[in-house]
């Protein structure tokens, strides 16, 4: 059996109605399929479990993330060995949505000229979540 895609899965911890939030806003991603732990049918939880993220599938330019808050019995580690890479067009704006999550983040590489022939930079967004930016200099539209 082949497979079909692979998509990328951020595991958050009561912030991902949050972080989707910000990749909308950063990123221009398109949400799709937002569902809480409460939409549940027999859900009888505690409103601030029933108020997370159980899937949100954003679409972020040809490519597909998804979203969702972990239980509170199982809580995920704030960052992880997995960066999300995503390759732009335009110099400018690879700049305004590495800017938009910059803000509350860490930047761990300015946007730089490489010697690969390409801009690019890295960050961790504020919701811990690694980010690398790549703008292929020949073929952007600066």
């Amino acid at each position: 059996m082949p497979i079909e895609k692979l998509n990328p899965y951020i595991m958050l911890n009561g912030t991902a109605e949050k972080a989707i939030h910000l990749y909308e806003s950063a990123l221009g991603a398109k949400t799709e399929g937002l569902s809480h732990f409460g939409d549940m049918p027999g859900f009888t939880g505690p409103p601030e479990v029933g108020n997370r993220v159980m899937h949100a599938l954003l679409h972020i330019g040809g490519g597909v993330v998804m979203v969702s808050d972990a239980s509170p019995d199982r809580t995920v580690p704030a960052t992880g060995n997995v960066d999300i890479a995503l390759d732009f067009t335009d110099v400018a704006d690879m700049a305004k949505a590495f800017e938009g999550l910059a803000a509350g983040g860490n930047v761990t590489m300015a946007l730089t000229d490489t010697f690969w022939g390409a801009r690019f930079g890295m960050l961790t967004d504020a919701y811990g979540v690694g980010w690398m930016f790549n703008c292929d200099l020949k073929k952007a539209q600066a």
